[in-house]
């Protein structure tokens, strides 16, 4: 059997992108949030060395890290490391092109039979839709395929939650570490109470561990954990869009019907996007006809 040089090789070029994108949200709003701080700082007279100590910035990261290791299965603490990265960096899979992809497997199931796609079922690069079309493609009841895809759907909606929640857990702990980190400096503070001086100057440093405490739970772990879980719901959403797509191809709807109804998918649209939906919408080969 040959293949349709438009299906399969198309998809993969473009979604094998090497790395990914950053997240100018991500990125940016953490800029935006410290140099914020920063700016007000110097404003009010202060110097970016009165907040620089490592020592604070040591017992914060070293106590986050190890009560989040004592609440948190090593398993999902190792997951949830890996995706610290990925906050930063996006990855995504345009919808237009999947709905695309899965318009091309429709109409050749359509004009040839479902058989007809099992050399492109294996060639698909996304496992998941890979693995729904090899499920249609074997003559699996649609009843099943659903069954077994929406399992896959919820247990990627409950490791992606637990590794949001590690984040969640650090930016809880993080601020009651800083009062720790803040209580130790104070203690050093006493040791010298017959030096006023040295007074001041230790009560300010102490109270820095705090500030990194509230610093690092509010700029990085929780917005972490809610980009974590934007990102698990689109995601899924995707995914649930795959398997609409599949089960209509096992169904024999029409192609044109299968777009519109992917089409509630895709995010918003205006002006020459929209326009362009349309066209493509419109460039379906098939009329439709009542009943299909």
């Amino acid at each position: 059997m040959r293949t349709n040089s438009k299906m399969g090789p198309m998809a993969d070029a473009k979604r094998k992108k090497p790395g990914g994108r950053p997240d100018l949200a991500s990125l940016g709003g953490l800029v935006v949030a410290v140099g914020g701080i920063m700016t007000g700082l110097i404003l009010e007279g202060g110097k970016v060395a009165d907040v620089k100590q490592f020592t604070a910035a040591l017992i914060v990261m070293g106590g986050t890290i190890g009560a989040v290791m004592v609440s948190t299965p090593i398993s999902v603490l190792v997951r949830a490391a890996r995706q610290l990265l990925p906050v930063f960096f996006v990855h995504s899979v345009s919808r237009s092109d999947m709905i695309d992809e899965i318009i091309e497997y429709a109409t050749q199931a359509r004009k040839k039979g479902i058989v007809s796609l099992e050399q492109q079922a294996t060639t698909i690069q996304d496992p998941f839709l890979r693995k729904a079309l090899t499920l249609a493609v074997d003559g699996i009841e649609m009843n099943l395929i659903r069954s077994i895809m929406e399992l896959e759907i919820t247990i990627l909606e409950q490791d992606g939650d637990a590794e949001a929640k590690v984040y969640e857990a650090a930016g809880g702990y993080a601020p009651t570490v800083g009062i720790i980190g803040a209580v130790l400096g104070l203690i050093q503070v006493m040791k010298n109470l017959a030096n006023i001086e040295e007074v001041g100057r230790g009560i300010a440093v102490a109270f820095v561990a705090t500030v990194y405490g509230l610093a690092c739970a509010n700029f990085l772990f929780l917005p972490a954990a809610a980009k974590l879980r934007a990102r698990l719901q689109d995601a899924v959403r995707l995914r649930e869009m795959m398997l609409e797509g599949v089960l209509s191809i096992v169904e024999g709807l029409n192609p044109k019907l299968i777009r519109t109804k992917l089409g509630a998918y895709e995010p918003p649209q205006t002006g020459k996007v929209k326009a362009k939906a349309g066209a493509k919408a419109e460039s379906t080969a098939e009329p439709v006809s009542a009943g299909v």
